[in-house]
């Protein structure tokens, strides 16, 4: 199979789809890798190492999105480079595309099957191409949140985790998932007061077994969120709904409870986040205030941290492509109904359900599709 690999050019994003080794291994399969020139320079790979593991290079997206049969990324297609896919074409990335009907309608035009990382499943129910990235995100979002909170930043102009005589930040993690138990240990490792909350009695007592007193749990219902707000410094937002929107759990009126210089760090901004007031920013201009309160909303949190993340990624995703390249698409999902979750769409049709709903689309069941021929 042909195999393309273009640089990503989403603002401040310099993770890789594949790595060198990832190349060597699909090259040994037999298969053709094409690789974008600079594609993993900025975190160390060069173009000599990608040709060292078998790959052919071009200086041209182009010559990948023309030839590619199977497109490997990180982030979504922007729509330029939706402009040059086609029918017959698999793109392998993530996609995230409940909140964004702009993209998912340039997908269903150029005809392609697009899979998107995010949505693949596992045995045991989790994401695991999701997992990586939502264990570094929840983990930066506890550094991004505690410069946030420095006053030159807008925020209140507290330690996280204070000093001897003076009390800590007190933290509200929104979300028992990944993001939010990796935020919350982060947290506690610098010595915040950490509440967490979410809607599952079972996982609130599984938090409570791990962490003991050092984390406070707390079922997820609006009039405990809002007692905690009064007293919260910093929040973050760490609710998923596989493949959908994200909830709007604090609206702008409950923003005149935080204290003022306060702080949210919306980890779900690319399924559209779960506070009312967020925005999508960028790791150039990562913040914007409203009504005093400090938001940062950037959608590629990763990117900041490139070369773990890359790493972390390929990990996760490399066991999938060689499927989907040993296989063909169609054959790989047939013999793993965890990797056809990924399904989002396909020839013009939308496959996902939680996207169809999202946008009102008409919704074609992964069945049939894999039932054809």
């Amino acid at each position: 199979m042909f195999i393309g690999v273009p640089r990503e050019i989403k603002n401040h994003e310099y993770r890789v789809g594949l790595t060198p080794g990832g190349v060597k291994e699909l090259v040994l399969d037999g298969h053709q890798v094409l690789v974008e020139c600079g594609a993993g320079a900025a975190i160390g790979l060069t173009d000599a190492d990608y040709a060292a593991a078998g790959a052919q290079m071009t200086a041209n997206p182009q010559d990948i999105y023309a030839n590619a049969e199977l497109i490997i990324k990180v982030k979504e297609p922007l729509p330029h480079e939706c402009a040059q896919l086609k029918a017959g074409q698999v793109i392998f990335t993530y996609l995230h595309l409940a909140p964004d009907l702009a993209q998912t309608q340039a997908l269903i035009a150029s005809g392609c099957t697009a899979i998107a990382y995010e949505t693949v499943t596992d045995q045991k129910g989790g994401l695991p191409l999701l997992a990586p990235m939502s264990e570094v995100a929840g983990r930066m979002a506890i550094q991004a949140g505690a410069h946030c909170l420095e006053k030159a930043q807008g925020g209140r102009g507290i330690l996280l985790g204070g000093v001897p005589g003076v009390l800590p930040a007190r933290v509200l993690v929104l979300g028992g998932g990944v993001v939010g138990v990796n935020a919350a240990r982060m947290a506690m490792g610098f010595g915040a007061q950490v509440t967490l909350v979410d809607t599952s009695l079972t996982r609130l007592k599984e938090l409570d077994m791990l962490y003991g007193p050092s984390l406070k749990t707390l079922y997820s219902t609006v009039d405990n969120i809002e007692r905690e707000l009064v007293h919260t410094d910093l929040v973050i937002g760490a609710v998923l709904i596989v493949g959908a929107a994200a909830p709007k759990l604090i609206t702008r009126a409950q923003l005149a409870l935080l204290p003022k210089g306060a702080v949210l760090v919306d980890v779900a901004i690319d399924q559209g986040g779960c506070f009312e007031t967020s925005r999508l920013t960028t790791h150039q201009e990562p913040t914007y205030e409203v009504d005093g309160i400090v938001h940062y909303c950037v959608a590629n949190m990763p990117g900041a941290v490139a070369s773990t993340a890359t790493f972390a990624l390929i990990n996760a995703t490399l066991p999938f492509i060689k499927a989907l390249a040993n296989l063909g698409w169609k054959a790989a999902m047939r013999e793993n109904a965890h990797l056809a979750q990924g399904l989002s769409v396909h020839l013009g049709q939308v496959i996902c359900p939680a996207v169809a709903e999202s946008h009102g689309l008409a919704h074609t069941p992964l069945a049939s599709v894999l039932a054809s021929d």
